[in-house]
């Protein structure tokens, strides 16, 4: 069993444990941060709650003793004036109390935004990576709802330090009665708390830890089968019986935790409702023996029963509270266990100076990926010249995009370094440096805004719309822009808007381009932009843009060799090195791999008429 604890501690190296006194000083810092005013609500809850729980039974007694002739009919008037006062005063303020509901779900809002800035902040290499996900996938459930995780925790401290005062006055009543009867209560409530708080660690740790693998599965599973991208092919190739039977047997693994769960908690309530009775029926056996040896009276029977009642309840939920918080605590360290996963300051590091243009060294460069053996990328050193056009080719999982990705400081290097006008690239802020790059990726994504902005990817302010208009019509979208009826304000996607305007492949990528010009950055870096199109198109297109960028430092990235005819080199990967480099002309008369490649794929270069390019024939 020790073995198994430990093996489920160390399942993921990111999970951390920070205790429930460091996440309530957490918590509270982040209500200081959020909002003062909460603090407030909380000392009036804290306040009004005994008066609120034990008024009345003291009303009740002393009704009692006047009609048993223990207390004067004036004194009575007198008391029940003040009692009436009171509870209207409490009332009232006790309304106050009842707007912590909604604060507290203002103040999951705020620490939500705190994750997903880290999720946009976080280094990029952390997103490929296992153990990130299932820490993200944890602390996402760690803010599903208002009774759970970051929430939770606000709203059961809460709740505890108001069951605190009113189980310390039921003490003090009770207290005066006998202290083994109040000792007696305390005795059972605290075994009623050990049985939640057993449940509470061992669901999360058998039940619900388990499940983050499920979740991320259930994700995906759902994207799959809602989304219209796949439309299509579920469709044409039948696939809707397959992937409900998947979904089914996927639901089956989280309905079978539920069953497990609520088995856990029917023994739980069962093991609950036993020691209540004990209480009760304690409390009750020396009540009766008193009032019959005249020790206390009718009135003391009923404030003491209620008292007794009431205090079990309260300290029954003050020892429940205390299970309740370790475990929306456990939940919370998985929130905070993503927020503290290391990430760079994009800021951190001095200013890259704004130049025309750019030189790169790679000296032997190295690159492995989290706890792969083999490195992605292996002791390589290149130069990327100022105003260079450098065509970068290579089958699939040769190493292509790895190299981009470290030129554009999305990875680091494991080994060696990167040069930028002889000055090692980690010394500048990543913030300045991506400033430097205008890239095209394979996979476009559009986001839920109007045109202009998914080209210049600023804010409406910050977007000069004629600007982006040219820069999509130079992409090749002139005819699509003519089409819109809103032209260049019109709204894509119909996630929010009903009438927002879906783009298709060639037309993504067509648009990815146009951001690109837009920013005007002086190195441009296409990343096999256009897989949507055929040989002959993308060898057009490149042609194209490759003109409008005029002197610029351009990197093409591609499986195809169609960017090769006008590149002053060509960086050919295999297998993480950098398998050949040179010229076109000087990689064909070397008839090694690249040559071979080339003329293999030589048959795709033709034209409408039927003519094979220049460079195909002299090859």
């Amino acid at each position: 069993m020790k073995n198994k604890k430990q093996k489920d501690k160390t399942q993921n190296p990111l999970h951390r444990e920070y205790g429930l006194i460091s996440n309530l000083k957490w918590i509270f810092s982040a209500i200081a941060r959020y909002d003062k005013g909460l603090f407030a609500i909380l000392c009036l809850g804290i306040v009004c709650a005994p008066f609120m729980n034990y008024l009345w039974t003291f009303i009740s007694k002393f009704i009692i003793d006047m009609i048993t002739g223990q207390k004067e009919q004036s004194e009575l008037l007198v008391m029940m004036l003040v009692f009436t006062g009171t509870q209207a005063a409490v009332t009232m303020l006790n309304s106050l109390y009842s707007y912590e509901w909604y604060r507290t779900v203002f103040m999951r809002f705020r620490l939500v935004l705190e994750k997903n800035i880290k999720v946009m902040s976080i280094d990029f290499r952390c997103l490929e990576d296992p153990d990130v996900m299932d820490c993200y996938q944890k602390a996402s459930n760690a803010h599903n709802n208002n009774e759970d995780g970051i929430e939770g925790l606000m709203r059961h401290s809460f709740r505890f330090l108001i069951s605190l005062t009113v189980t310390i006055t039921g003490i003090v009543i009770l207290g005066t009665l006998n202290i083994w009867i109040m000792l007696g209560v305390a005795v059972l409530a605290a075994a009623n708390f050990a049985v939640r708080n057993f449940a509470n660690k061992w669901g999360k740790a058998h039940i619900w830890d388990p499940l983050a693998l499920w979740w991320r599965r259930n994700d995906y599973m759902q994207r799959e089968v809602t989304s219209f991208t796949f439309a299509k092919e579920v469709r044409l190739f039948g696939l809707n019986g397959w992937l409900t039977e998947k979904y089914r047997e996927l639901k089956k693994e989280r309905y079978d935790a539920q069953v497990k769960n609520e088995k856990l908690w029917f023994a739980v309530a069962v093991t609950s409702t036993l020691i209540t009775q004990c209480v009760q029926l304690f409390v009750y056996i020396y009540l009766i023996y008193a009032v019959s040896r005249g020790e206390v009276t009718l009135g003391d029977f009923t404030l003491y029963i209620a008292s007794s009642t009431t205090m079990f309840n309260y300290l029954n939920n003050l020892l429940g509270g205390i299970a309740d918080l370790f475990q929306r605590s456990r939940q919370t360290d998985d929130f905070r266990s993503f927020l503290d996963i290391g990430s760079s300051d994009a800021s951190a590091g001095k200013e890259l100076p704004v130049l025309d243009s750019y030189e790169f060294e790679f000296r032997n460069v190295s690159f492995r990926y989290p706890r792969a053996e083999k490195y992605a990328l292996e002791d390589l050193s290149i130069t990327v010249k100022a105003g260079e056009r450098l065509a970068v080719v290579g089958l699939n999982g040769a190493g292509k995009s790895t190299f981009i990705k470290l030129l554009l400081r999305l990875y680091e290097p494991t080994e060696g370094e990167i040069l930028l006008n002889g000055v090692n690239v980690a010394e500048y802020s990543k913030q300045s440096y991506y400033r430097a790059f205008a890239p095209v990726f394979q996979d476009v994504e559009l986001f839920a805004f109007p045109l202009a902005e998914n080209v210049s990817m600023q804010s409406p302010e910050n977007t000069d719309k004629e600007l982006a208009e040219k820069c999509l019509i130079d992409a090749g979208m002139g005819d699509k822009l003519r089409e819109l009826p809103d032209g260049i304000t019109t709204e894509i996607l119909k996630i929010i808007h009903d009438d927002g305007v879906d783009l298709s492949g060639g037309e993504k990528q067509k648009l990815a381009l146009a951001r690109a010009l837009y920013k005007n950055a002086p190195v441009v870096v296409l990343d096999e932009p256009t897989a949507a199109l055929d040989a002959l198109a993308e060898s057009r297109l490149y042609s194209d843009f490759d003109k409008l960028i005029g002197g610029k430092t351009a990197v093409y990235i591609s499986h195809r060799l169609s960017s090769t005819q006008f590149c002053q080199n060509v960086a050919m990967f295999k297998d993480g090195h950098l398998e050949e480099y040179g010229t076109h002309d000087q990689l064909m008369r070397k008839n090694g791999a690249y040559a071979e490649m080339f003329r293999v794929q030589a048959q795709y270069y033709v034209d409408d008429a039927g003519n094979a390019k220049e460079a195909v024939t002299n090859a």
